[in-house]
């Protein structure tokens, strides 16, 4: 999810956390006036207002970004650590820890508020939640597990940037500015939002079921059904089915019954939309892997090699783009991964090439990579 989206969920599931206050600890749910949950608010002293934990979901809610740092030391780089440690359920605590206490701080010297970071912990901690979830129902993946682990977790059912996702929380602030003693129209908004991912959900299942057809009418023995949510509905889907050397892609709309038409004066969700065709009107198209039957047998050995692992690891659909000698000998093999390019995008992102040396640079010089950007080769 983009970083808006994500700092928008922090701010409603922290809204849903405190009503209008000050709530004294007693009357928070399961608090008795001992306080027994009142030394971890802060040694008995009252909840923070509302617009404080607002204010902390929000901090919390958008930091597990702050790792596009990433970007400054390179795309490979970027791509072994984003959605990273910041990312991470084990890590959660320790984040949450230091935003709490950095957002006390900040009270303290701008309002002349006292208060300890306890009380405002469990905002943290939701904050940086809801982001970890909202990432994790993207495709792109997250590693929950990280630094212990550096796997990729995806329910895989939502596109990168939703609209109506997004809207969804809107509408859930706006209702909990119009009822400010409330916490049902935060929670209202956080359910339409999580029915929105379950309805998406449902589309991937029945992309899944199509891909799962046309395998069996290919004869396919053992495929593997890649399905990947793009813009402009939850039932827009690209459907890639992988039959060992090749991929059949498809772009599918699993609800439509017509195909849908538009122009360029048509509304842009209208036009991102059109190409979804429905599933017995799908347009199949095979993707080689590793190209033809006449590619080069070095391409391979590209793919093979040590500085490209970054890439091996990341790509879940990768496929040959082009291969490139020049006169010294240079042979280039560059690829892209198809979960990145849909109708209406000219380019996808990440696309990495393999340069093999030439018989000018001797026979011990590494591989080099670089990324195609506007058609222009790159230095990574």
């Amino acid at each position: 999810m983009d970083t808006l989206t994500h700092a928008l969920s922090g701010a409603l599931v922290a809204r849903l956390i405190v009503a209008r206050g000050p709530v004294p600890l007693a009357a928070l749910p399961g608090v008795g006036a001992a306080g027994r949950f009142g030394a971890a608010w802060g040694g008995g002293a009252a909840a923070p207002l509302p617009w404080q934990g607002v204010a902390v979901g929000v901090v919390a809610g958008a930091f597990p970004d702050i790792d596009i740092v990433a970007r400054s030391f390179g795309d490979v780089a970027y791509l072994l650590h984003h959605r990273g440690i910041t990312h991470s359920l084990l890590l959660l605590p320790l984040w949450a820890w230091g935003i709490a206490a950095l957002m006390a701080l900040a009270f303290r010297v701008t309002r002349g508020q006292r208060g300890g970071w306890k009380s405002l912990y469990v905002f943290a901690c939701a904050g940086i939640g809801i982001h970890i979830a909202g990432d994790w129902i993207t495709q792109f993946g997250t590693m929950l597990l990280a630094p212990v682990s550096n796997q990729r977790f995806g329910l895989g059912s939502m596109f990168i940037i939703d609209l109506a996702f997004t809207g969804t929380l809107l509408a859930g602030l706006a209702l909990a500015a119009v009822f400010p003693r409330r916490r049902w129209p935060a929670g209202l908004g956080l359910g339409a939002a999580a029915a929105w991912v379950g309805l998406a959900t449902v589309g991937q299942f029945e992309a899944l079921d199509i891909g799962e057809r046309h395998a069996r009418a290919l004869g396919v023995a053992a495929p593997v059904v890649t399905v990947m949510p793009r813009p402009a509905s939850p039932f827009n889907w690209t459907v890639t089915v992988f039959d060992g050397q090749r991929y059949h892609v498809a772009h599918v709309n699993t609800r439509r019954s017509e195909a849908l038409q538009a122009d360029a004066d048509s509304h842009f969700l209208r036009r991102f939309s059109a190409p979804y065709l429905p599933a017995g009107q799908a347009v199949w198209q095979t993707v080689p892997r590793f190209g033809e039957a006449g590619t080069p047998a070095w391409v391979q050995e590209a793919w093979n090699a040590e500085p490209f692992a970054f890439y091996r690891w990341f790509a879940q659909t990768p496929a040959l783009l082009q291969v490139q000698q020049d006169a010294d000998g240079e042979r280039c093999a560059w690829f892209r991964d198809l979960r990145f390019e849909f109708p209406g995008r000219e380019e996808g992102p990440f696309r990495y090439g393999v340069c093999l040396p030439g018989v000018g640079q001797g026979a011990g010089a590494p591989a080099r990579v670089f990324k195609l950007e506007d058609g222009q080769r790159q230095p990574v």
